[in-house]
């Protein structure tokens, strides 16, 4: 086999890995895999359509982002939620957020501004299911899209990864647990600051929602584990 066919080979393997990868994140976001569960190839190299190779992959990159664990001889399991993650998850992302702020604001254009509010357009515009899968990534898309207005490659691809443990593993029954009147307001008063170059008042609102966002996650959570408890006991 030449180096041209390798490469042809070594690419249509990636794009299946990838496929798989993007097929267990949607099972995921759909609550089609939850907390605690074992995850067997089998039945989801089914439902894929493929080989058992690259939902293998697949799961081994679902490890490194710590939404799958590896257990030798029993296989792949997903992470139970964790509130003493879900706060650091938080608590990093308001230190990404805000510390993004001021070179979004120092830099901020009309070209820019529109971006911002068409993000925050459709969150608004959302619609509000019972699973709120529009809505969160809505939500997400606002948040990232006023990261990316920075400029910083790095701290965004980081804060990227921190949505996709939240919005995968927590998912909506936990995330937004917070009136949503309650988040559109915040938004939109965000929208309002960044548009005004108003730094102070921007990072203010921003460190209001994502401390309430955490404040109502981590109830979700500490209910949810009583509830285990008590159905244990």
């Amino acid at each position: 086999m030449d180096t041209k066919e390798k490469r042809k080979k070594k690419k249509s393997t990636d794009d299946f890995t990838r496929e798989a990868y993007m097929g267990i994140r949607k099972m995921f976001f759909v609550n089609e895999i939850t907390p605690g569960q074992k995850i067997a190839y089998g039945d989801l190299a089914k439902r894929l359509g493929m080989s058992t190779t690259p939902i293998i992959q697949a799961l081994k990159r679902l490890e490194d982002q710590g939404l799958v664990r590896h257990e030798p001889n029993r296989g792949y399991y997903t992470e139970d939620i964790s509130l003493k993650e879900i706060i650091e998850i938080y608590e990093f992302r308001e230190l990404i957020e805000t510390s993004l702020l001021p070179k979004t604001i120092a830099t901020i254009t009309s070209k820019k501004l529109k971006t911002l509010k068409k993000a925050l357009d459709k969150h608004l515009a959302a619609v509000r299911d019972i699973y709120l899968k529009e809505r969160l990534l809505r939500d997400m898309e606002f948040h990232l899209t006023l990261a990316e207005l920075s400029g910083c490659t790095i701290q965004v691809n980081t804060l990227r990864s921190l949505f996709d443990l939240l919005y995968l593993k927590y998912r909506g029954n936990v995330l937004f647990v917070t009136p949503m009147d309650t988040v559109d307001r915040e938004h939109t008063q965000l929208y309002d600051c960044v548009a005004q170059a108003d730094l102070e008042g921007a990072s203010a609102i921003l460190r209001q929602h994502i401390g309430n966002v955490k404040e109502h996650a981590i109830a979700s959570i500490e209910r949810i584990n009583k509830e285990k408890s008590i159905k244990n006991f």
